[in-house]
């Protein structure tokens, strides 16, 4: 009995360790992205994280969007933008890794045989 108190204490703590490697996103973050016609587009991504919990905004040409499915786990971030054209239901999957003041992003269209777009936000300071 002993020896599972030990490990679940163990657990615990590393979960704590792990929680507070955890880069700090909280805040706004600006990209030039590549968008149709190879135009550049500025994106404003804003950011909030609760342990593992990732949630925020994505401001553009489709105004804000609220992001969903958001996850961070050390420097590595998840989430979803999901947003309505003409009325088709369109949901682009975000994936990046936190570096200091910038973020290197992966965006890929859900449905879409389109290539990923590849880009880096920067802290707004």
């Amino acid at each position: 009995m002993k020896y599972r108190v030990v490990i679940f204490a163990a657990v615990l703590v590393l979960a704590g360790i792990t929680l507070a490697w955890a880069s700090n996103v909280d805040g706004k973050w600006v990209a030039q992205v590549a968008g149709q016609g190879g135009q550049t587009r500025e994106v404003t991504f804003t950011f909030k994280a609760e342990g593992s919990k990732l949630t925020g905004t994505v401001s553009g040409r489709q105004g804000d969007t609220p992001i969903s499915d958001g996850t961070i786990k050390g420097d590595d971030i998840s989430f979803t933008q999901t947003f309505e054209v003409q009325g088709n239901s369109v949901k682009l999957t975000y994936t990046g890794k936190v570096s200091g003041d910038e973020i290197k992003m992966t965006r890929k269209r859900e449905g879409s045989d389109q290539p990923p777009a590849e880009f880096t936000a920067k802290r707004v300071k």
